[in-house]
């Protein structure tokens, strides 16, 4: 027997029913008002409970505006009350909505009318979709893509984007702003030593002394290694940029604790205003590193405004940078070699080992001229291993050929790029070893500054160099202002005197005393003392009667290239006074 009209319209609704409560999106079906107090909510299926938390029969009657709150955007629902007094389907993005217990979500809905069957519409049914975790999926996902993971901090993406709207301002209202770009000066020294989570420690510090220093206008953004830039959009004029950039060096400058030791760090920093007459953004950002590198080249822990001078010698420097690497592979380095004597006989003991340029067109180069660069840009280190194994294959040829007791003794410098370099120990006793040169044969000279710079690293790496049996200088002893503490725990053998204190020696009481004092701290801790810089019959005499028992300077030879070294000591000027070529 076929069902009646009733029973399948309640066969229909049951199938209805099931089907919706295994619906995972909330539905509900309201009525059609859409004026005060709005329509009532006459069916929500078990997806609508579960996502705000509501049973039917607290929402069954009442308008859906319950699940309105603070947050909730009213433009959307202007825009709902328009399509539907239209009878046109809305459709809604994230929406923010509040559950029973007064937590929000992030809703996507769709409403289209429900119509009998002459067409007329007779309820507004609702499909509702809780896409909170989604949208904060996509928000840590924009986050990650705009910002540093290590600081939190824009990275060079979003900060490019606000300098682009700031640009823009600028250009159209005449706002003034600034751009500062800086970098950590001694950063890779803290890396290196103590690793590279204190390193990390030290970045996320320094991130939020800058947040804390400046306005909550002022955006900072870390572009990556130790580079920081900060967007100033109204500073007063260009002094309150210098003055922020000056605060920056001071907070920056305060040491930092890592690994329970205390680490010192500074600051570089170039500044360009931007104006109306401003070119585009990565053009801004490269004049503020060429400010940047010049005030790096000034002595660092400064802070420089751009000047179109600037540009020319950037490019002048990146040329010096290509030639330079272009040496490398042409071999255009020359070694120059000095004597060593001892006093008061001026028989030479060794040598010390100068590097010059050949350049192809500005002819030879004193160091001055390109080691800085080679050593800010890492190409220090293959010049001075090729330094380090000429010098070496010189010294046993001259030995060689010219036998003695003891035999002669090269001395080659060591940078503080050298100093951090994993493979140092490794290549000298390469070097030793191809060339035959006996380790005790090899002196290593360092600068005071970068040992003390950072000591612990330092005697760590000299131990190991000691272990192969060559000895080690501290050059330029006593021009670094600081406590000397340090030096009872490197192993080195010699300690050089500056050329400062030796040229007035003779003359004043001061300098003798200086020299007095570190020929005897070096006596004192099983060391010897050399002089550097001696010009003079005077100086040579009293550095004698004072117990300096090593000394070289222009008055016992110039440096010489390799040829005319071999044909000095062939003719038998082992024993050197002024002579008439120097």
């Amino acid at each position: 027997m076929r069902p009646s009209e009733k029973e399948r319209i309640g066969e229909e609704a049951f199938l209805l029913e099931a089907a919706m409560r295994h619906v995972d999106e909330a539905v509900l079906i309201t009525t059609t008002e859409l004026d005060h107090p709005g329509p009532e909510i006459v069916y929500v299926n078990e997806g609508f409970c579960r996502m705000t938390g509501y049973t039917p029969d607290e929402v069954i009657g009442r308008t859906p505006r319950l699940l309105q709150g603070p947050k909730t955007d009213r433009a959307p629902l202007d825009r709902l009350r328009r399509l539907l007094s239209r009878g046109e389907p809305f459709d809604g993005r994230n929406v923010i909505n509040y559950r029973k217990d007064g937590s929000e979500y992030v809703l996507e809905w769709y409403i289209e009318a429900i119509r009998d069957s002459d067409g007329k519409i007779t309820h507004w049914i609702s499909s509702q979709r809780d896409v909170t975790e989604l949208k904060a999926m996509e928000e840590r996902l924009r986050h990650q893509a705009l910002h540093d993971p290590l600081t939190g901090l824009p990275n060079r993406t979003l900060f490019a984007q606000r300098l682009e709207l700031a640009l823009s301002r600028a250009r159209m209202q005449e706002e003034p702003g600034a751009l500062l770009f800086l970098d950590l000066d001694g950063f890779k020294d803290v890396n290196d030593s103590l690793g590279h989570e204190a390193g990390d420690k030290l970045l996320v510090e320094a991130a939020e002394r800058l947040m804390a220093l400046l306005t909550p206008g002022a955006t900072v953004a870390r572009f990556g290694g130790d580079e920081f830039a900060v967007l100033l959009e109204h500073p007063s004029d260009e002094a309150e940029a210098m003055r922020v950039a000056e605060r920056i060096v001071g907070t920056l400058g305060e040491p930092f604790v890592l690994a329970e030791r205390e680490a010192s760090i500074s600051a570089s920093i170039g500044i360009v205003a931007l104006s109306a007459s401003s070119g585009g953004s990565e053009e801004l950002l490269r004049d503020a590193d060429v400010a940047m590198y010049r005030a790096k080249e000034e002595g660092k822990g400064r802070y420089r405004v751009f000047e179109e001078a600037m540009r020319v010698r950037i490019l002048q420097r990146l040329r010096l940078e290509d030639e330079l690497r272009r040496a490398i592979q042409q071999e255009e380095f020359a070694l120059h070699y000095q004597p060593k004597v001892k006093l008061p006989t001026g028989k030479i003991v060794g040598f010390e080992a100068l590097v010059r340029w050949r350049h192809p067109e500005r002819g030879m180069l004193p160091p001055s001229a390109f080691v800085p660069l080679a050593e800010e840009t890492g190409l220090i280190v293959p010049i001075g291993l090729r330094v380090l194994g000429e010098a070496c294959r010189r010294a046993k040829e001259w030995q060689e050929r010219f036998p003695g007791v003891p035999p002669l003794v090269m001395c080659v410098n060591l940078s503080a790029r050298q100093l951090r370099d994993p493979e140092l120990v490794s290549d000298v006793a390469r070097v030793l070893e191809e060339t035959g040169l006996d380790p005790a044969s090899l002196d290593l000279e360092i600068t005071e500054s970068v040992l003390v710079r950072d000591t612990e690293a330092s005697v760590v790496v000299l131990d190991r160099l000691r272990g192969l049996g060559l000895n080690l200088i501290v050059d330029d002893f006593g021009t670094e202002y600081s406590s000397l503490s340090y030096l009872k725990r490197l192993p080195v053998n010699f300690l050089k005197i500056d050329r400062s204190f030796v040229a007035g020696i003779d003359k004043d009481a001061k300098d003798e005393a200086i020299v007095s004092s570190v020929v005897g701290l070096a006596s004192s801790l099983g060391m010897a003392a050399i002089a550097e810089g001696v010009e003079s019959a005077g100086q040579a005499a009293r550095l004698h009667e004072l117990g300096c028992g090593l000394a070289q300077g222009f008055y016992f030879g110039k440096p010489r290239p390799a040829e005319e070294v071999l044909q000095w000591l062939a003719d038998g000027r082992a024993t050197t006074k002024r002579s008439s070529d120097d």
